[in-house]
């Protein structure tokens, strides 16, 4: 079975994830030269970024912003509507910055305690740095809830913006549910004007969450300005 939903934010839930920015006349300038020394296309993880066009957080630890509301998963088990609140809520970034990219060997670990008194565990480790790939896994085990993948961001310039393209594989898996596996593929990041205008971060392209057990198939098409 397919699933087609059309999912764009209003401006109001924009402001609400910070993902605008109007940067100052001199970081504005930095960046006009910085840019002037690239190509159109050219991957951007070769290039060395000012501190300020930086989160100052390592994308190990950004990742965990996909499980900041895995109390859903929790909620919503046997439900279609996870698989929508999923990605609503763990694929959305906020802010326009790029995180720092992770050294080789770097690992992030972090904990949750949720309102129920169950909890949860997670750890990220950089396994490659040429191309640069991240692991992540989350677990759950008193929810029976196991969340584990890869993610390879390749960046490019594209004039008057950026894209990162979100290489790489979530699996969602319940551990009461023999081999009912979701396998969660993500949306692209578009950062728009860079050079003119305000900077906005967009989700763009499309994501699929499919769960071959079931027969089960959701594509979400993200709609860019």
């Amino acid at each position: 079975s397919l699933h087609k939903f059309n999912m764009t934010a209003n401006d109001d839930e924009k402001e609400n994830i910070d993902n605008t920015e109007i940067l100052d006349e001199k970081p504005r300038r930095i960046i006009l030269g910085l840019i002037a020394q690239i190509r159109k296309g050219t991957e951007l993880h070769r290039i060395a970024l000012p501190a300020f066009v930086l989160e100052p957080r390592s994308m190990l630890e950004r990742i965990t912003d996909f499980m900041s509301h895995s109390d859903l998963i929790l909620r919503l088990l046997l439900y279609v509507y996870l698989l929508i609140d999923f990605v609503e809520e763990f694929l959305l970034f906020s802010g326009v910055k790029k995180s720092y990219n992770p050294v080789l060997g770097e690992f992030f670990r972090t904990r949750w305690k949720y309102s129920d008194n169950t909890e949860a565990l997670y750890i990220s480790e950089q396994v490659s740095h040429h191309p640069p790939i991240s692991a992540y896994y989350y677990a759950s085990p008193e929810n029976n809830v196991l969340i584990f993948g890869t993610l390879r961001p390749k960046s490019k310039f594209m004039g008057n913006s950026a894209a990162t393209l979100m290489h790489g594989e979530t699996k969602l898996l319940f551990t009461n549910l023999p081999g009912e596996v979701y396998r969660i593929t993500m949306p692209n990041f578009y950062a728009r004007g860079i050079l003119f205008g305000k900077m906005v971060m967009e989700l763009g392209d499309k994501t699929t969450i499919r769960c071959e057990k079931n027969d089960l198939l959701c594509e979400l098409q993200f709609q860019t300005k």
